[in-house]
């Protein structure tokens, strides 16, 4: 028992020891007051005070020794070497465990900060300051505003909450939850945040932001929108300086002028230039009143053409593209928003309904986004389908065909036209003509050969369907390429 008393005692002594007594430096007036027992000293005029290593100053103060406890009235300042100045008109301070409760026209600068608040708790073991009821922080070119803050002085350290907003003379930022460092002036989001500029309007759910730097990283829901584009992403990098941004992972650039999605899971985007790269599930989407064109390519880039605003869109290697009225593959393809022309190389094929059509080199042209006229230069070849070994075939040197409502309905040949078309009576086929002319004019008509006209004189041969040789029923160079059609906009994915 005599032993615990021991350790009880050398314990409440190893603490008084630990616990320093406020110090009273100057007062112009000094009374004192025991009444009720309690030991209290009443200063006014210059009151200085000192607590280890921190410095106050006010006009008047209550001192409560048994207690060690402050109490100081008008002018507060709370000084500690040139690391930190807070003043006040009012200072609760507990010496026991160094907090300093300031209110009414907060003051708090260090070398960084200017903070302005009308309540503050200071914790001087931790330098902690703690602000609850709005307070401001003006930072370089940054100011910052909140409801709730904490400011931790060796980390040079906020953490904000509660409508939390900075102001740059670039932008001004909101958000939930904020950290933000006053020497690197990085901001770090923790919650739902808003960034809008004349420049751009840029959301995020979790990221940073250098703004001494102007360089940026924004996660979770994120998106940056222009006047026409809007890009989104699980990540985004952003050089507000440079206008660079990357997106990473679900990204999708919306051209809202051109009604155009661009999605993949890599983009490179550049404000300045309008220059887009996208990769990795690369797709373009036109959008067309429920009737989209998908394009998918392994890279994606859209540049600028030589007329203003006007964009070219480049598809490279393995290129197939879908809409219920056209379906294509090829191995690049560029459009052109100037023309609004699709040209497609390397080994195109498209299908427009039952047609397969193939030439060295083929351009679309589109109008009011729908289907106005093809063009196919070089080993044209046009083919469908009768039955299971039976196709008609258009051949020629060059080719161009226009569209009514989306649907080809009249085929010009120039040079070289070959043909092999299946005669049919009451639906039942009879038999086949094959015919050689220079020039040709084809007319369909429910997406089927209707006539055609010769335009010089043909070298023609009818073979009722019982004699026409099998070795003859192709012409040279024929390919049915079927098994390559994309049938949905799932299979542009599909080589």
């Amino acid at each position: 028992m005599i032993f615990l008393i021991y350790i009880m005692w050398q314990g409440g002594l190893v603490h008084a020891q630990k616990t320093k007594t406020i110090i009273i430096d100057n007062a112009d007036i000094t009374e004192f007051d025991n009444t009720g027992g309690a030991q209290r000293s009443r200063m006014l005029g210059n009151v200085k005070f000192r607590h280890e290593d921190v410095f106050m100053s006010c006009d008047s103060a209550h001192f409560f020794p048994d207690i060690n406890v402050l109490d100081a009235f008008s002018r507060v300042h709370i000084w500690r070497g040139d690391t930190l100045d807070l003043y006040g008109d009012f200072l609760k301070y507990k010496g026991n465990v160094r907090i300093a409760e300031v209110r009414r026209n907060v003051v708090l600068d260090d070398k960084e900060n200017h903070l302005t608040t009308d309540n503050i708790d200071y914790d001087l073991n931790s330098d902690l300051g703690y602000y609850f009821n709005g307070g401001k922080i003006e930072n370089g070119e940054n100011t910052l505003i909140s409801e709730v803050g904490y400011y931790y002085s060796k980390e040079k350290l906020f953490f904000f909450k509660d409508s939390v907003k900075i102001v740059n003379p670039d932008y001004t930022m909101y958000s939930d939850t904020l950290k933000y460092n006053t020497v690197s002036e990085v901001a770090y989001f923790l919650g739902p945040t808003d960034i809008i500029s004349e420049e751009n309007y840029i959301y995020c759910e979790n990221g940073w932001y250098d703004t001494r730097n102007n360089i940026s990283q924004f996660n979770k829901n994120a998106f940056l929108q222009n006047k026409e584009k809007i890009l989104k992403g699980d990540s985004i990098y952003y050089e507000r300086e440079t206008g660079l941004g990357k997106a990473f992972m679900n990204v999708e650039l919306i051209d809202t002028l051109q009604n155009m999605v661009l999605t993949g899971h890599y983009a490179i985007y550049e404000e300045l230039s309008d220059y887009a790269m996208l990769t990795d599930s690369a797709l373009m989407i036109q959008i067309d009143k429920g009737d989209s064109l998908f394009v998918h390519a392994d890279t994606l880039w859209t540049v600028a053409d030589t007329i203003p605003e006007k964009k070219l869109i480049k598809a490279y290697y393995h290129v197939k593209i879908f809409r219920s009225d056209l379906q294509g593959k090829c191995d690049s393809l560029v459009y052109a928003e100037n023309d609004s022309t699709f040209r497609f190389y390397g080994e195109p094929v498209l299908w427009s309904d039952e047609n397969q059509l193939t030439a060295e080199f083929i351009s679309i042209e589109t109008k009011a986004k729908g289907l106005h006229k093809i063009n196919m230069r070089s080993e044209a070849f046009i083919i469908s389908k009768e039955d299971t070994s039976k196709f008609n075939q258009i051949k020629g040197r060059d080719m161009q065909g226009w569209f009514r409502e989306n649907e080809l309905h009249m085929i010009d040949v120039n040079g070289n036209g070959q043909t092999i078309y299946y005669a049919k009576d009451k639906g039942e086929l009879q038999g086949v003509n094959k015919a050689e002319s220079a020039n040709l004019k084809i007319y369909l008509k429910d997406r089927k050969i209707e006539k055609i006209n010769f335009i010089t004189k043909p070298d023609a041969t009818y073979f009722p369907l019982e004699k026409f040789p099998p070795a003859a029923s192709k012409l040279e160079d024929f390919k049915w390429l079927d098994e390559y059609r994309p049938k949905s906009r799932q299979d542009v994915f599909r080589w």
